[in-house]
Order: structure tokens, then C-alpha cells, then sequence
């Protein structure tokens, strides 16, 4: 079984929606896992964007990448451009895929301007993921050909 790491700044939006989405289209078919540089909790707004697209991320949580020290992953998947940037000590993997996704938690507006942020982010962070799937699955199924 695949494992998968999704890493951003705070594991509060960015990762959250990715572990969702890879978590719904697997289907349990990988280990899926998010972490943040830090740790900011679940964003509400990212909770309410995913149920919107039929995706329940209530019972995640928000974690800092160190409780995965001395872990390997298949795939490393960072979804913004300060993850990417840092150096993990610890963590091994076989393939890290970079996705510059901007932060929706950093716009200042309204909060039917801040809810459509997240909408347009969980938009971009789905098509990403699904395409990643397609890529992942399609090496499983050459590599056990």
C-alpha cells in the first residue's frame, strides 16, 4: 500500500482539502496523512468548502510534520511554496511532487468572500489531486505489470 504525505505551512486548509480528496478517491487504497511546518488547526472554512463537495473532513486534525520523524513515504506532496522550501530531517520518500496552491486563510474579507477563497482553492487543490492519482495509479499498475 502506497503512502502519502501532504505537507503546507499550517495544515489548516491547503493539506486538509488534499488529504480529503485523497482519502474519498482512493477509497482506502493509500495511506494518506497531512502535516503542517506548524500546526493551526482545521480551518472552518475549508471544512465547510469540502462538505459542500460532498467530502467530510470533521474527524481530521491539525499536525505538525515532526510526529512523522524517522518515517517513509512513497510520495511527498507539498501544496504550497514555503513547504517546499524546508528541509525535513527525518522524513524519507521516494518522490516529492510540488504544488504551488495559494493560501486561501490569508485573504482578509468578508466571509462570503472568504468562504468563495476557499471554493476557488478546493477547485484548484482537486484537480491536482486528481490528476496525482491518475499519475500514482497508473506507475502501480505498469509496475505490476
Amino acid at each position: 500500500m502506497k503512502r502519502i504525505l501532504v505537507l503546507c505551512t499550517g495544515n489548516s486548509c491547503r493539506s486538509q482539502m488534499a488529504e480529503g480528496y485523497l482519502k474519498f478517491y482512493t477509497q482506502s487504497g493509500a495511506e494518506i496523512h497531512s502535516a503542517g511546518l506548524e500546526s493551526h488547526g482545521v480551518n472552518p472554512y475549508a471544512v465547510r468548502a469540502m462538505a459542500e463537495d460532498s467530502i467530510d473532513i470533521t474527524s481530521q486534525h491539525s499536525k505538525p510534520v515532526h510526529v512523522f520523524k524517522g518515517q517513509h513515504f512513497d510520495y511527498l506532496l507539498t501544496v504550497c511554496d514555503e513547504a517546499t522550501r524546508n528541509m525535513l530531517p527525518g522524513i524519507t520518500f521516494e518522490e516529492k511532487i510540488h504544488y504551488s496552491i495559494p493560501d486561501p486563510a490569508s485573504l482578509e474579507a468578508a466571509p462570503e468572500q472568504k468562504l468563495e477563497e476557499f471554493r476557488r482553492v478546493r477547485e484548484i487543490v482537486k484537480k491536482h489531486m486528481l490528476k496525482f492519482i491518475g499519475k500514482a495509479l497508473q506507475e502501480s499498475t505498469e509496475a505490476a505489470a
